[in-house]
């Protein structure tokens, strides 16, 4: 007869570990669906893709102690309202088309890529583009002509040709102001907004 307790014992430690791995799994599948639902274009943290139809601009928040994204009023982007499913396509191909070009191999976004070239997180709000009145002609003539249209950004590097298109250019363009809508909990940290035309307090 053994003398050992039943604490001790190897069947009792691998029913433990077995249990103990299930469990965590069942949380790791909970945490995964939660994850997905936040992470979702409609959540309040990720808006809607026809948030391209609005202003959107940044704000302090003491709250927070971080920048936030504000949905404004009405701004169109290049004039025309779009209905979610338009917006989404839009959004879609502006998404493809950085995937396509590569763009994280210079480029950050949401803290993913490479750090050569500016985070495009909040690209739509960088005071590179001067002001909100051109910064949508700015932004097109940049990415389809960027050797014409430099923007070093204090820096000599420069932007090669990637001959996008102005279909595809103007996808990215409602993709980072999309992007732009995300509250990142203040991520890029210290990042400074374009002016705000019409509001000091920004």
């Amino acid at each position: 007869m053994s003398n050992s307790t039943w604490w001790a014992s190897e069947s009792f430690w691998r029913k433990t570990a077995i249990w103990v791995t299930a469990f965590m799994l069942v949380v790791l599948i909970l945490l995964t669906f939660d994850t997905v639902k936040k992470i979702t274009a409609g959540h309040s943290k990720v808006p809607a893709y026809s948030v391209i139809n609005n202003r959107i601009y940044y704000k302090y928040d003491k709250e927070e102690e971080h920048y936030m994204p504000i949905i404004g009023a009405e701004a169109p982007l290049f004039g025309k309202k779009l209905t979610e499913q338009e917006a989404m396509d839009l959004v879609s191909l502006g998404k493809m088309t950085t995937q396509a070009k590569n763009c994280m191999n210079c480029h950050t976004l949401l803290g993913n890529g490479a750090y050569y070239a500016p985070d495009l997180t909040k690209a739509w709000l960088d005071q590179g583009w001067a002001a909100e009145s051109v910064r949508e002609d700015l932004m097109i003539k940049f990415l389809m002509n960027p050797d014409k249209n430099p923007r070093g950004y204090g820096s000599k590097r420069k932007m090669p040709n990637l001959g996008i298109t102005e279909e595809e250019a103007r996808g990215v363009v409602a993709f980072l102001k999309w992007m732009s809508s995300i509250d990142t909990n203040g991520f890029p940290n210290k990042f400074r907004s374009i002016p705000q035309e019409g509001d000091n307090d920004y």
